[in-house]
């Protein structure tokens, strides 16, 4: 799993005071900060979200250099996250960005991504053209500093670009010192001008190379191998989201993708939104089956006095539990948060339980929703534009501009509480689910409480049915999660008792995607699991007190073994989320198969690798077929699938949240349309189907 290195928060108190709004004492200072925020109404649609047009002139000079390209080759990860798939993809989001930049500036209106066969990407726009001219400083035209001088870009000194996204100024030249080769060519209007890299190794002058009367920018790169030597073959499905995404945050910017690499099925994707984010909200919904419980997607945008910030939020209500916030700042999906978000949830929270207050929803003895309650079944986007964002990293995962928050802050608490008194039956119908997810959480509290009367969630008194390892140091310990109670006492028979411990598991488990928090606790199936591990579930969620480095699920390779393994992803997904993040959730692999000759046996994990033993061995042999765990004695059990020297194991990859939270809303919701088609789509790559 490919691993971004995770910033710490900033201002853990105002992430605090969030969820507590309204058990706090009043902030006067951030009250103050809220009274002093002005803001600009616009119509966030039809005039976009940039900020007013930048009429400076965007030439050579404006291209300001902070420091020379250093070390990129020797530490990418640094710069694009890792040298994964994940990293090889960031290389096709930081060109791509750049010309976002220039939409954002009101210049550019279509983009073209296109992969070339040989996983070349060529990415071109309609902008105004990358700077030909000489930079005073270098002495270099200035498309030759973007691609060869790290931090240097249009976007420091507020000339060339109000608002960008490619804040650092690293893209173009760290893109162009990990690729293989580089080209780019700029049309100004009137020439065409053509530049060469290596490994970001200048190859040719910047030359002209023939006439047009059309403006923008073309670049096309390879990606090194000797960088990205896991792959260097893109996904298509993950530049489609991303692409995709950017049409829905630039309403009306029109976004080409295309795959040229087979061109006897050319696969092409055009991506134009008119309504922006809330097309963004209604394609989630649509996307996942999911029914919504009021027809409009509520919208608010407004900027600030000195127009270098603008905010717009787009919000609906689904009949879910799960919560689906998503924030962005300057088109930059801001997977951590930051201050956009705290303002967003803050606010949310105070006008629901001011409103509820107000209109008597709420009696004075009843206690105020919290944050979960009015977010449960929400989808909502917060996209913030803004001329000097500050992120946390080259990554950008976080934003970090304190002003922001009082800013949305400040929009929601004017907004959504007039929305809300303007159309009372829509008020009526958020309220009462946000009060019913309230009720959940308070049963949720009282059985929490019972359980631990009964059998204490500090792991004091453990499961009866856990064998427990004697090792207590977590760093070195693993539990293995085993489907019924015959291959429990395979697997207690043939564990290392020193840090294997085993926690078999019969029965139906309850499927937590259409059941609130309160129906987990109690769950004679799920709560053995909360009590084994040790960290408590939702937001007594506590890593720090997990009992075991590894969470190992070992079900047989069939359908019923397929899913228990299911039904347990997705409570981790949905309850112990950052199990999985982190690294702890594995899927054992038993054999398929054993192959015996005389004394001698061999086993196989699929049937190639049966066929390939069997062509190995000369002579009478016999093949058992393994239909479940409960078939290998403790020894078979050991050697094939517990021993840390020789079993084989896959680890539960979280490198896209959004997606899985989009699989498991599918494929374990109430919804059959959107499973059948996942099912009718992903058919013919299902291996060893046991029926």
């Amino acid at each position: 799993m490919d691993n971004l290195e995770n910033n710490e928060n900033m201002n853990e108190n105002i992430e605090e005071i969030s969820e507590n709004v309204n058990n706090e004492a009043v902030d006067e200072d951030y009250e103050k900060e809220l009274e002093a925020e002005e803001l600009v109404e616009f119509d966030g649609e039809s005039e976009g979200m940039e900020l007013s047009k930048v009429e400076q002139e965007y030439g050579a000079d404006e291209i300001q250099v902070l420091e020379g390209l250093e070390a990129v080759r020797k530490r990418p990860g640094m710069y694009i996250g890792s040298t994964g798939p994940r990293g090889l993809h960031h290389l096709v989001y930081e060109i791509v960005d750049n010309s976002i930049d220039e939409a954002l500036a009101g210049y550019c209106t279509k983009i073209d991504v296109v992969i070339e066969d040989g996983d070349i990407i060529r990415v071109t726009d309609n902008g105004r053209g990358i700077p030909v001219g000489v930079n005073s400083k270098t002495g270099l035209p200035a498309v030759t500093v973007v691609f060869t001088v790290l931090h240097a870009g249009g976007k420091f000194g507020g000339g060339g670009y109000k608002v960008s996204g490619g804040l650092h100024g690293v893209g173009a030249s760290v893109v162009n010192a990990l690729s293989e080769w580089l080209e780019v060519k700029v049309c100004d209007g009137e020439d065409v001008y053509f530049q060469r890299y290596e490994r970001g190794k200048i190859v040719t002058d910047l030359q002209k190379i023939g006439k047009s009367d059309v403006k923008g920018t073309e670049v096309r790169f390879k990606a090194d191998p000797e960088i990205f030597k896991e792959t260097t073959v893109y996904d298509y499905s993950v530049l489609e989201r991303r692409l995709r995404e950017q049409a829905f945050l630039n309403a009306g910017v029109h976004i080409e993708l295309r795959d040229e690499r087979d061109l006897e099925n050319i696969i092409q994707n055009n991506f134009v939104y008119e309504g922006g984010i809330k097309s963004f909200v209604e394609y989630i919904h649509k996307k996942r089956s999911l029914e919504v419980i009021h027809p409009d997607v509520i919208y608010f945008a407004s900027r600030n006095a000195d127009d270098t910030i603008a905010v717009e939020i787009a919000m609906q209500y689904n009949e879910s539990y799960n919560e689906n916030l998503l924030t962005f700042a300057n088109n930059i999906h801001t997977t951590d948060g930051g201050t956009h978000e705290e303002g967003f949830k803050r606010a949310l929270t105070y006008v629901m339980n001011d409103y509820a207050r107000k209109f008597g929803k709420l009696k004075d003895n009843d206690k105020n929703l919290s944050g979960e309650d009015v977010r449960e079944g929400l989808t909502a986007i917060v996209s913030v534009k803004l001329k000097e964002a500050q992120f946390e990293g080259q990554t950008k995962a976080k934003l970090g501009n304190t002003e922001v928050r009082a800013m949305v802050d400040r929009l929601m608490r004017d907004k959504l509480s007039v929305y809300l008194e303007e159309n009372p039956a829509v008020a009526k119908v958020i309220f009462e689910k946000a009060l019913a997810s309230s009720r959940a959480r308070e049963a949720a509290r009282k059985a929490r409480e019972n359980a631990r009367r009964k059998s204490p969630l500090d792991s004091a008194q453990l499961p009866g049915k856990l064998a427990d390892c004697q090792s207590k140091d977590s760093s070195e310990t693993e539990i293995f999660i085993v489907e019924g109670d015959s291959a429990g006492g395979s697997a207690k028979g043939g564990r290392d008792r020193r840090i294997q411990a085993i926690l078999p598991l019969w029965g139906k488990m309850l499927n937590v995607e259409k059941a609130r928090i309160d129906k987990v606790y109690g769950n004679d199936k799920l709560m053995p699991v909360i009590t084994a591990l040790g960290t408590g579930i939702g937001d007594e969620f506590d890593i720090s007190k997990l009992r075991y480095d590894k969470v190992i699920i070992m079900a047989d390779a069939d359908v019923d073994g397929s899913h228990i393994r299911t039904l347990l992803l997705t409570f981790f997904f949905r309850y112990m989320r950052p199990l999985i993040e982190e690294g702890h959730v594995y899927i054992a692999q038993p054999p398929l198969f054993r192959v015996t000759k005389g004394k001698e046996h061999k086993y196989a994990y699929s049937d190639l690798e049966r066929d390939q033993i069997l062509a190995q061995i000369e002579g009478k042999t016999e093949v058992q077929r393994y239909k479940g765990l409960g078939e290998m004695d403790s020894e078979q059990l050991w050697e094939t699938t517990m021993n840390p020297e020789t079993r084989l194991m896959l680890r539960v990859d979280l490198s896209d949240a959004e997606q899985a939270d989009e699989t498991f809303t599918i494929l374990m919701g109430d919804k059959v349309e959107p499973r059948r088609d996942f099912i009718e789509k992903n058919a013919k790559y299902v291996q060893n189907l046991d029926v």
